[in-house]
């Protein structure tokens, strides 16, 4: 379905201004200045900020998730660590593709907005199973007992939301790059580590006891 360019116009500024100034520091003024139209379009297309960001959430995580539920239909004879590898290559690609509002999404949750929160909590729920299912079967070849897969599994979704969560002075080392490179040596890195975690001997030779 062709989408109305002047309410996605709206969308993208909303997008923008939320990143910079937050959900409660942008107005419905500030959003129809940046868009250029009138404010008026704004309640007629969303009736409110709120509707608007409901529309941005919605737009945002129903393609997210159609693009990770497209890659589970194609990489399903794949072998389950590359299939994890696929998988975080095409989160890090949309996350950094969109990224002011993935920043905006991991800056509301990391302060617990409930509002957003609650808009959220099923397509949260929808992006957990899928990376810890597939997780889950990237590791069962190996020997790690299943308290070390939760940790694993936490440093995953750590290394997938760390690029939307660090500091500006952090990030302007990283952004000036293209896009298309920084993709390509940071989903590497991540790469590298499920290369390491998914040895067999990581887990019976470097384990030591905790006291």
């Amino acid at each position: 379905m062709k989408k109305n360019k002047t309410k996605q116009k709206v969308m993208d500024a909303a997008c923008r201004l939320f990143y910079a100034k937050g959900y409660n520091g942008t107005s419905v003024r500030d959003i129809a200045k940046k868009a250029s139209v009138n404010g008026s379009l704004i309640s007629y297309y969303f009736s409110s900020k709120q509707g608007l960001l409901e529309g941005v959430v919605i737009d945002y995580y129903e393609a997210y998730l159609d693009q990770l539920e497209i890659m589970i239909s194609e990489t399903e004879d794949m072998p389950p660590i590359d299939r994890l590898k696929e998988l975080v290559k095409i989160i890090i690609q949309y996350k950094y593709k969109h990224h002011e509002f993935s920043c905006f999404i991991q800056r509301e949750l990391s302060m617990d907005s409930v509002f957003v929160r609650e808009m959220m909590v099923t397509y949260l729920a929808k992006e957990d199973h899928i990376i810890s299912k597939i997780f889950d079967r990237a590791l069962s070849d190996t020997s790690h007992q299943i308290i070390d897969r939760n940790f694993l599994l936490l440093q995953l979704k750590g290394l997938l939301g760390t690029p939307f969560t660090v500091s500006n002075e952090w990030k302007s080392k990283l952004v000036t790059w293209d896009e298309d490179l920084f993709v390509r040596k940071y989903v590497k890195s991540i790469h590298q580590w499920i290369d390491y975690v998914t040895q067999k001997e990581v887990n019976s030779t470097n384990r030591h006891p905790i006291a």
